[in-house]
């Protein structure tokens, strides 16, 4: 009963496909068997699996029988936005999310956590929550994309960050290949309905010239081994088995948030910076802002107002603030996803010039805006599409 999507041409024989179930039934985590049987397996690259009962690839979790089923747990509620008193914006749009457990709980402080921050970076998301204000309109986060760097080092990688998400509950579902930048990506879900759907990336180096993998190696090289401890996804993964006080609760936000909101090497070199952005500007963005945030995403679906109640309409509300947007939308008009951003801003990093600390400008994040519509019936589509993403990638590549 088990189907195998193995993307390009990866084959288990069925005394590994038997390994896996066996360690799977002990629930270790997938990415563990796989490992066991086969270490290029481990991060699930390029690897779809699905058995019937399970919910998506890569996940371990059994599946509801019916949609029915979730929404008991979790009511599809549409939360409406709220402000924040003290600051005056949008609560962070994680906030009204009703969760029934610490570890759902504490991811929505997560992502607001690191919302808080992208927004004070990013304007252009000032200026859509005055827009979803000004209409009446509410809207929640699709998902939130995240960049690594992939060497044969196990500090690195999509395995590097997405454990602290895997310890919150969170399991893969589909994974993706983009052969011309030399991307592989995998999309985690949440058996919570409303937390966001996370796209994780990594630059394959090995397939970049001989002159940027060394580049970029020589800059992580300095990466903090202490990135990701055990120690910090036991304490994520026990969430709700033993008491937290506050104060305990606020030090394991900040330890995790720490993880992805600054680089865990030393700042790049200028010349190193700019020659990799030549082959790869997906690396040299990663070199210089590491696990931050890339962009957070709106859902249209979520607006429930008349005059944003499509992407059209709301890159034009955009427009009319001065807000510069990608030239087109990804996908057509009556398609599954369709998806556009806000053009990338730009912000001071740290680098070194001559071994001298100094400071540079470079492109950050963009804001992106998702359609996802049933089609021909269908359920609603929920993955993504390469496609797609592909060209969002381009968003930060910036001028050389």
């Amino acid at each position: 009963d088990l189907e195998l999507q193995l993307q390009p041409s990866f084959t288990l024989t069925k005394r590994q496909m038997s390994s896996v179930l066996r360690l799977r039934s002990s629930q270790a985590p997938l990415s563990s068997a796989l490992s066991l049987i086969s270490p290029g397996l481990g991060h699930a690259r390029m690897l779809n699996l699905r058995y019937p009962g399970h919910s998506s690839a890569l996940s371990g979790s059994p599946a509801p029988s019916s949609s029915q089923q979730q929404q008991q747990r979790h009511p599809q509620r549409h939360f409406s936005t709220s402000t924040d008193k003290r600051t005056g914006h949008i609560s962070g749009p994680h906030s009204g999310i009703e969760t029934t457990d610490p570890k759902e709980k504490f991811a929505c402080r997560l992502f607001d956590r690191l919302w808080d921050r992208y927004r004070d970076r990013v304007e252009y998301v000032q200026t859509y929550e005055s827009i979803v204000l000004d209409k009446g309109a509410t809207f929640f986060n699709d998902h939130i994309a995240l960049r690594t760097i992939a060497l044969q080092d196990s500090r690195t990688g999509i395995a590097s960050i997405s454990r602290l998400f895997e310890a919150l509950g969170y399991r893969g579902a589909e994974c993706y290949n983009f052969e011309d930048k030399h991307l592989s990506a995998i999309y985690l879900q949440h058996p919570h309905p409303k937390l966001p759907k996370l796209f994780i990336s990594e630059l394959r180096t090995w397939e970049l010239s001989e002159s940027s993998s060394y580049l970029i190696r020589r800059t992580l090289s300095s990466h903090n081994p202490e990135h990701v401890s055990d120690q910090l996804l036991r304490r994520l993964y026990s969430l709700g088995s033993t008491p937290l006080t506050e104060a305990d609760g606020t030090d394991l936000l900040n330890q995790a948030a720490s993880c992805l909101e600054s680089p865990q090497w030393l700042p790049p070199d200028l010349e190193d910076l700019k020659q990799v952005h030549q082959e790869s500007q997906y690396g040299a963005w990663v070199m210089v802002h590491g696990y931050n945030v890339n962009h957070f995403t709106s859902l249209i679906n979520s607006h429930k107002v008349k005059e944003l109640d499509n992407i059209e309409k709301t890159v034009q509300a955009l427009k009319d603030r001065n807000v510069p947007m990608k030239a087109s939308i990804e996908g057509d008009v009556g398609t599954s996803l369709r998806q556009t951003a806000t053009e990338a801003v730009n912000i001071d990093v740290e680098v070194t010039v001559n071994g001298v600390p100094a400071t540079t400008q470079w492109p950050y994040a963009y804001f992106e805006l998702a359609q996802r519509d049933a089609v021909n019936g269908t359920p609603r589509y929920e993955g993504f599409k390469s496609t797609q993403a592909t060209h969002l990638f381009e968003m930060t590549k910036g001028k050389s």
